[in-house]
């Protein structure tokens, strides 16, 4: 069995709405409502961030015509995100401990390809790593099923031997769907758990 790892909200902190109440600390008491328009909105402007559709003027423009936000709060909003993106340490020591068994890992990701970029050059983890897959560069997105069958393909691993860590359940939903096994990832605690009760820790 072949482990791949989610990103945000699994290796990477992500909570939209401490975001949000950091960015806009003038908009706190309507914070949810707002992270829910700006990274909530379906098949919206962040949605086509990630899959590399949008530039940031893009998300920025398009947000502020459907909502009540200004591009000024909307580009403070943005400038927040490398500070929110930071590596979580126990799921790093969990796959520096998974590492050591000598199988190949991989990644899936919702990230725009500004942010993959930082990201993989700042952070020594993506080395333990034998390959990964950024939706920005794909032009792909979870849940959608095609990104799962781009990275079943580019990793060569038959799709029964992957076994994906999420902390979304429709991603998880979708990765079964795809014939991959999936856990819904809430701690790494927990995630470390389940995976030595299937011996792969």
């Amino acid at each position: 069995m072949q482990l791949v790892f989610d990103l945000g909200g699994v290796l990477l902190r992500w909570r939209p709405l401490e975001l949000v109440r950091r960015a806009l600390p003038h908009r706190a008491d309507d914070a949810e409502r707002l992270a829910r328009s700006i990274f909530g909105h379906p098949d919206g402007e962040w949605s086509r961030f990630d899959r590399g559709l949008l530039d940031v003027d893009g998300v920025v423009a398009g947000i502020a015509a459907r909502t009540d936000l200004t591009p000024d709060d909307l580009r403070a909003v943005l400038a927040q995100v490398p500070a929110e993106l930071v590596p979580v340490p126990a799921t790093v020591a969990l796959l520096e401990r998974l590492h050591g068994r000598g199988a190949p890992m991989f990644y899936l990701s919702n990230m725009p390809a500004p942010h993959a970029d930082r990201l993989e050059a700042e952070h020594a983890f993506f080395g333990l790593f034998a390959d990964g897959v950024f939706s920005g560069r794909v032009h792909l997105a979870k849940p959608d099923p095609a990104i799962f069958q781009v990275a079943q393909e580019r990793f060569g691993v038959p799709a029964g031997d992957l076994l994906f860590l999420d902390d979304h359940a429709p991603n998880v939903d979708a990765a079964r769907s795809a014939g991959w096994q999936a856990l819904l990832f809430t701690d790494a605690a927990a995630c470390e758990a389940e995976l030595t009760a299937r011996g792969l820790v």
